[in-house]
């Protein structure tokens, strides 16, 4: 890590989010940690995700690069914590800035629970690490982007359905 990074306040730091989906647990954890169906809405809007890799297996790396309509694209790598098949997925994210330096480090657990036939899906981010020019940022913008791509997944979900 770039030693300009620092650890921001626990309370600037965390993000939760639920929804729930009238879809059964197994789609909502397929939607989430397979390739094919994550790259479909990964991003916030008017990014697509044409780098989507995921090595599903505690230590495997997880490869998320976003663009946007303006072309830029935006390399996310991280590794992969925990997999429980329908209950449980954890990974980390990483973004660099133009050098290579890291400027932030997310995790990102997502919880799945069975409501009869729906499933409720609990994302937690926490940032383990970032600079101090990125903290500005998480006012709104973490949950305003991840609200977003959530928005997203609810429309994968539903076609597939």
């Amino acid at each position: 890590m770039d030693a300009r990074a620092e650890y921001v306040p626990a309370d600037k730091a965390n993000l939760v989010l639920k929804r729930t989906f009238d879809a059964p647990v197994a789609l909502v954890y397929k939607v989430w940690t397979d390739p094919y169906h994550l790259a479909q809405w990964w991003g916030p809007h008017g990014y697509t995700t044409p780098v989507c890799e995921v090595d599903l297996r505690p230590g495997g790396i997880i490869r998320l690069h976003m663009e946007g309509a303006d072309g830029v694209r935006n390399p996310s790598n991280g590794v992969v914590r925990e997999v429980v098949e329908n209950e449980r997925f954890a990974f980390t994210t990483t973004w660099d800035d133009d050098t290579g330096a890291q400027m932030i480090e997310l995790l990102n657990t997502v919880t799945f629970q069975a409501i009869g036939d729906r499933t409720e899906m609990t994302l937690h981010t926490q940032v383990l690490k970032i600079t101090r020019e990125l903290v500005p940022e998480l006012d709104g913008g973490m949950e305003e982007g991840w609200s977003q791509s959530l928005e997203k997944m609810a429309t994968v979900i539903a076609n597939l359905s």
